[in-house]
Protein backbone atom coordinates (compact mmCIF):
# COMPACT_ATOMS: atom_id res chain seq x y z
CA UNK A 1 0.00 0.00 0.00
CA UNK A 2 1.14 3.52 -0.82
CA UNK A 3 1.13 5.49 2.35
CA UNK A 4 -0.31 9.13 0.68
CA UNK A 5 0.21 12.66 2.16
CA UNK A 6 -3.66 12.01 3.21
CA UNK A 7 -2.71 9.29 5.27
CA UNK A 8 0.09 10.92 6.34
CA UNK A 9 -1.89 14.01 7.54
CA UNK A 10 -3.98 12.13 9.54
CA UNK A 11 -1.95 9.93 11.42
CA UNK A 12 -1.61 7.28 9.38
CA UNK A 13 -0.97 4.07 10.63
CA UNK A 14 -1.22 5.23 14.49
CA UNK A 15 -4.62 6.41 13.95
CA UNK A 16 -5.50 3.33 12.22
CA UNK A 17 -8.72 2.30 13.69
CA UNK A 18 -10.06 -0.69 10.94
CA UNK A 19 -8.27 -1.57 7.41
CA UNK A 20 -10.18 -2.30 4.47
CA UNK A 21 -9.17 -4.08 1.00
CA UNK A 22 -9.66 -0.22 -0.58
CA UNK A 23 -10.14 1.53 2.63
CA UNK A 24 -8.57 2.54 5.76
CA UNK A 25 -10.72 4.19 8.93
CA UNK A 26 -9.08 6.87 10.94
CA UNK A 27 -9.12 8.55 13.95
CA UNK A 28 -9.46 12.12 13.01
CA UNK A 29 -6.56 14.26 15.27
CA UNK A 30 -9.25 17.22 15.44
CA UNK A 31 -12.71 16.28 17.06
CA UNK A 32 -15.57 18.56 16.23
CA UNK A 33 -17.91 15.73 17.85
CA UNK A 34 -16.88 12.17 19.61
CA UNK A 35 -15.87 9.99 17.90
CA UNK A 36 -15.13 11.82 14.12
CA UNK A 37 -13.33 9.77 11.96
CA UNK A 38 -11.48 9.70 8.74
CA UNK A 39 -12.46 7.63 5.92
CA UNK A 40 -9.63 7.63 3.35
CA UNK A 41 -9.00 5.79 0.36
CA UNK A 42 -5.96 3.38 0.19
CA UNK A 43 -5.40 4.57 -3.56
CA UNK A 44 -4.09 7.64 -4.38
CA UNK A 45 -6.72 8.73 -6.50
CA UNK A 46 -7.78 12.42 -6.26
CA UNK A 47 -11.25 11.86 -8.05
CA UNK A 48 -14.08 9.36 -6.52
CA UNK A 49 -15.20 8.27 -9.77
CA UNK A 50 -11.13 7.16 -10.64
CA UNK A 51 -11.64 4.33 -7.32
CA UNK A 52 -11.62 1.02 -8.65
CA UNK A 53 -15.81 -0.81 -8.44
CA UNK A 54 -14.58 -2.61 -5.36
CA UNK A 55 -13.84 0.56 -3.46
CA UNK A 56 -17.07 1.50 -4.21
CA UNK A 57 -18.98 -2.14 -3.48
CA UNK A 58 -16.70 -2.31 -0.14
CA UNK A 59 -18.52 0.99 1.07
CA UNK A 60 -21.87 -0.53 1.98
CA UNK A 61 -20.02 -3.03 4.80
CA UNK A 62 -18.09 0.05 5.87
CA UNK A 63 -20.81 2.18 6.47
CA UNK A 64 -22.42 -0.46 8.50
CA UNK A 65 -19.49 -0.84 10.46
CA UNK A 66 -19.22 2.42 11.40
CA UNK A 67 -22.45 3.36 12.14
CA UNK A 68 -22.73 1.03 14.65
CA UNK A 69 -19.50 1.39 15.87
CA UNK A 70 -19.88 5.24 16.68
CA UNK A 71 -24.00 4.41 17.55
CA UNK A 72 -22.30 3.06 20.70
CA UNK A 73 -19.28 5.24 21.15
CA UNK A 74 -21.15 8.70 21.22
CA UNK A 75 -24.84 8.01 20.41
CA UNK A 76 -25.10 10.07 17.36
CA UNK A 77 -28.55 11.34 15.94
CA UNK A 78 -27.17 12.04 12.64
CA UNK A 79 -24.16 11.22 10.99
CA UNK A 80 -22.54 13.57 8.03
CA UNK A 81 -20.57 12.00 5.57
CA UNK A 82 -18.00 15.44 4.22
CA UNK A 83 -15.95 14.65 1.59
CA UNK A 84 -13.82 17.86 0.81
CA UNK A 85 -10.46 17.35 -0.40
CA UNK A 86 -9.36 20.70 -0.89
CA UNK A 87 -7.01 20.19 1.12
CA UNK A 88 -5.75 16.84 0.88
CA UNK A 89 -6.17 15.41 -2.54
CA UNK A 90 -6.67 11.94 -2.15
CA UNK A 91 -10.21 10.75 -2.04
CA UNK A 92 -11.37 10.81 1.97
CA UNK A 93 -14.38 11.50 3.95
CA UNK A 94 -14.70 13.19 7.14
CA UNK A 95 -17.21 11.19 9.39
CA UNK A 96 -18.60 13.54 11.76
CA UNK A 97 -21.19 12.04 14.59
CA UNK A 98 -23.94 14.54 14.98
CA UNK A 99 -25.77 15.16 17.94
CA UNK A 100 -27.86 18.25 20.30
CA UNK A 101 -25.55 19.20 23.46
CA UNK A 102 -22.51 17.62 23.90
CA UNK A 103 -21.07 13.96 24.49
CA UNK A 104 -18.50 13.16 27.53
CA UNK A 105 -15.34 11.14 27.01
CA UNK A 106 -12.68 10.70 29.50
CA UNK A 107 -13.64 13.79 31.62
CA UNK A 108 -13.67 16.15 28.27
CA UNK A 109 -17.04 17.26 26.94
CA UNK A 110 -17.41 17.08 23.04
CA UNK A 111 -20.08 19.35 22.15
CA UNK A 112 -21.46 19.63 18.55
CA UNK A 113 -21.10 23.66 18.08
CA UNK A 114 -22.84 23.72 14.72
CA UNK A 115 -26.11 21.46 15.80
CA UNK A 116 -28.40 21.42 13.93
CA UNK A 117 -26.89 23.16 10.81
CA UNK A 118 -23.63 22.40 9.04
CA UNK A 119 -21.06 21.35 11.27
CA UNK A 120 -18.34 23.25 12.84
CA UNK A 121 -15.44 22.19 11.57
CA UNK A 122 -13.06 24.85 12.85
CA UNK A 123 -14.33 24.47 16.53
CA UNK A 124 -12.71 20.60 17.52
CA UNK A 125 -10.91 19.15 20.41
CA UNK A 126 -7.19 18.65 19.36
CA UNK A 127 -6.75 15.07 20.82
CA UNK A 128 -3.40 14.99 22.42
CA UNK A 129 -0.91 12.60 25.06
CA UNK A 130 -2.70 9.58 25.33
CA UNK A 131 -6.01 10.81 23.82
CA UNK A 132 -5.57 9.72 20.52
CA UNK A 133 -4.35 6.00 21.28
CA UNK A 134 -6.87 5.78 23.83
CA UNK A 135 -9.65 6.72 21.03
CA UNK A 136 -8.39 4.08 18.86
CA UNK A 137 -8.70 1.31 21.03
CA UNK A 138 -11.61 2.05 22.47
CA UNK A 139 -13.08 2.29 18.87
CA UNK A 140 -11.40 -1.25 17.64
CA UNK A 141 -13.39 -2.44 20.46
CA UNK A 142 -16.94 -1.62 19.26
CA UNK A 143 -15.87 -2.88 16.23
CA UNK A 144 -17.63 -5.61 14.55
Amino acid sequence: MTVHATLEKFGYPASEVKAYEHWVVLVRPAQPTLGSLVLAARSTATAFGDLPAGAHAELAEITRDIEAALATFSGYEKLNYLMLMMVDPQVHFHVIPRYEGAREWQGIAFADAGWPGPPALGDAHKLTGDEPDAMRAALQALWA
